[in-house]
């Protein structure tokens, strides 16, 4: 009986050190990751900008479909296996510069990714910066100190790469400039 007075004690223990941490931690935050790959920009550009596309190379991603424009603003929404998010496209600057944000409210996080693909001697740069907030604070918890703010864009940087067969390009952070 002790021993069960104790397991739950340490367990409410951590779950409100949990809630505490996640309190202090700040709502928005900027992450970044960035990839080289031996494309042309415009190739790059059609596979991040192509909705009926995604799925064929994002992980998770079972589908996306498009969606009424609003506002002139492009959308569509994306279906895996947490349920579904509605994007829209915020900037496009074709094939440089793509901004894409969350645009469903009443999520527990939202935010925008800004695309930037910059020719290389070698082909092209891809950079994804995540401007982010979370409101939740135990997925602030979790976001910053479990599963981290870049592992998203790494993972989805991977699956860009591997989609052009390029599984072994090296994902950094962008120099500062």
């Amino acid at each position: 009986m002790w021993v069960l007075l104790i397991a739950v004690g340490v367990l409410i223990a951590a779950a409100a050190a949990v809630l505490l941490i996640g309190r202090g931690l700040p709502v928005e935050h900027e992450a970044a990751r960035s990839l080289g790959l031996g494309r042309q920009p415009q190739e790059v550009w059609r596979a991040v900008t192509d909705i009926d596309g995604l799925s064929a190379w994002r992980p998770g991603l079972k589908r996306a479909e498009a969606l009424p424009e609003v506002d002139g603003r492009t959308r569509w929404r994306e279906h895996d296996r947490h349920g579904t998010i509605t994007y829209e496209v915020v900037e496009a600057d074709v094939p440089r510069r793509y901004v894409t944000r969350i645009a469903d409210t009443g999520l527990p996080f939202g935010g925008t990714w800004t695309w930037t693909i910059e020719p290389t001697a070698q082909g092209c740069r891809v950079t994804v910066v995540e401007c982010g907030e979370i409101h939740s604070p135990l997925f602030r918890f979790v976001s910053r100190h479990i599963i981290g703010h870049v592992a998203t864009m790494e993972r989805t940087l991977r699956a860009l790469a591997k989609h052009f067969g390029e599984d072994r390009a090296a994902l950094g952070t962008p120099a500062a400039g």
